[in-house]
């Protein structure tokens, strides 16, 4: 198979940059180039939400320098994509159109929980020893310009991961006019960050020991650039971390230029961000500091790589969206035997319909999500079930999920109770498209069906034979348990799935002998 080019472009809070990679099957990818232009787009937006003219108009010309750069290169693929720096704007659309329209590129502005997971590819795609880092407990603490992200593994798996908003950008903005000096604004800043970190520490974190800090951070990895690269790996010792800190945390901006050789635009969100970091490293007794050398771009290229079966993957990602899926669901107390069951029995029937529903792996997984979630409502409200277990979710990050998927599992969890709203409905009160509607409707009726084979959350039906007769869906299984509730809910439920599939669910019982 031949070499492929990929370009990403990122457009950040603070610079936006192109990284063109060379992507070989049997040794995978490399940086072969990197561009980047230092545009301040996010002091605009978390201030007052809108671009400054002429920072668009030398976002433009960059974007243009990029491509030109792309299309000298001969580059396979690319992805341009936004940042918080464009999520957060109110004019995010217009913004969007605009650039678009003037550069001929194509932008996606990730989602939170889409960037943070992109980010954390990033760290697992470069980084050799991730897999042996994240066994024992380990912290990706993603410092941005709005917001700080925290994702906590446990033993191999990720556990939780909450955003928190007090990023590098805002809390200077903030809090530095307020200061009476540097002093002042490390004990501001750190005043706030205790009171995060309690309440985080409280809800997520709890008894977990963190061993292993990774910080994604771009002012403090140009700081510990010159020591990283004369030790030949990221790890930064407490000890070392602390007395650099000492040396910096009370100096200007001009100040840390002359004495560290940082560029001033750096500096200016350099001790913000030391401020942080120090703050996690005081509340949670970690042992070492890794900071990474990567970008978004590292994980989108990794993306690429996968989708055009370039490189095998390092680590299973799904896995880590449904297991923080569990985690949300045991927050809820809707872990139960019976939630199981409905999950397995969901993806049983979703494997044995694929020529039926035409549905892909992605789907799936959002069946999936969506059947570990089904039961989370009842942590509020026995009589509204399904309204609260919508308004759990879509108030819940679900990391690697877009707002649209996040919106599909949703609307999959509070139909399954309650009537189902056709598209005409739907869209009057939502951003659901006719395709999202779609796969809404077939994982709803998916997910009905197996909900209805455990309506007595006995578990009296665990494993299924299904085939297609005619008309019907027969669902096959050996059982001497009376299932005349489980046959008659499955009944009651077939109108949807009669419209979805134009097929009639049938449980057909063969006794044990």
């Amino acid at each position: 198979m031949a070499v492929k080019l990929f370009a990403a472009i990122t457009i950040g809070s603070t610079e936006t940059e192109l990284k063109i990679y060379e992507i070989a099957p049997k040794k995978g990818a490399r940086e072969i180039d990197c561009l980047t232009k230092r545009i301040d787009l996010g002091v605009d937006t978390y201030q007052s939400g809108v671009l400054d003219p002429e920072k668009v108009e030398l976002l433009v010309e960059t974007l243009k320098d990029y491509k030109h750069k792309m299309e000298g290169m001969h580059v396979d693929g690319y992805r341009m994509v936004g940042t918080s720096a464009l999520r957060g704007l109110k004019t995010a659309l217009i913004a969007k159109d605009y650039l678009e329209n003037q550069t001929g590129l194509k932008l996606t502005i990730l989602s939170n929980s889409e960037q943070r997971f992109i980010d954390y590819k990033s760290i697992a795609s470069e980084t050799k020893s991730f897999e042996t880092i994240i066994e024992n407990g380990t912290m990706i603490a993603d410092i941005g310009g709005n917001s700080l992200q925290l994702s906590v593994f446990d033993k191999d798996k990720l556990f939780t991961t909450q955003n928190i908003r007090v990023g590098k950008i805002t809390t200077r903005e903030t809090f530095y006019p307020l200061a009476a000096n540097n002093e002042h604004f490390e004990k501001l800043l750190r005043d706030l960050m205790a009171h995060e970190l309690t309440g985080f520490g409280k809800l997520y974190q709890k008894d977990r020991q963190i061993v292993t800090l990774i910080v994604m951070n771009r002012e403090l990895e140009i700081l510990f650039r010159p020591i990283i690269s004369e030790r030949k790996n990221n790890v930064v010792t407490v000890d070392l971390f602390r007395s650099i800190y000492s040396n910096i945390v009370y100096l200007d901006p001009q100040e840390i230029t002359q004495k560290f050789g940082v560029s001033y635009e750096a500096a200016q969100f350099l001790v913000p961000s030391a401020i942080i970091c120090e703050c996690l490293i005081d509340q949670y007794g970690v042992k070492s500091i890794w900071l990474p050398e990567v970008s978004i771009g590292d994980g989108l290229c990794y993306d690429f790589a996968l989708e055009n079966k370039l490189i095998r993957p390092s680590h299973n990602f799904d896995e880590d969206i449904i297991a923080a899926s569990r985690n949300i669901a045991k927050r809820y107390k809707a872990g139960s035997a019976h939630v199981k069951n409905v999950e397995e029995l969901s993806l049983t029937l979703f494997d044995r319909m694929k020529k039926v529903h035409g549905l892909g792996q992605r789907e799936r997984l959002l069946l999936q999500i969506s059947a570990i979630l089904h039961n989370c409502g009842k942590y509020i409200s026995l009589t509204d079930v399904s309204d609260c277990a919508y308004n759990i979710i879509m108030a819940t990050e679900i990391i690697g999920l877009s707002h649209a998927e996040r919106q599909i599992v949703a609307n999959v969890v509070r139909f399954n109770t309650s009537p189902f709203a056709y598209y005409e409905e739907l869209s009057r009160r939502s951003s659901v498209s006719r395709e999202e509607f779609l796969i809404i409707a077939k994982l709803t009726a998916l997910l009905r069906a197996a909900n209805a084979l455990d309506r007595s959350h006995r578990q009296k039906i665990r494993e299924i034979g299904v085939s297609v007769k005619e008309n019907s869906l027969v669902i096959s299984v050996t059982s001497n348990e009376d299932l005349t509730l489980e046959k008659g809910t499955l009944e009651n439920e077939d109108a949807l799935f009669k419209e979805v599939f134009n097929l009639r669910p049938v449980l057909k019982q063969r006794k044990k002998l």
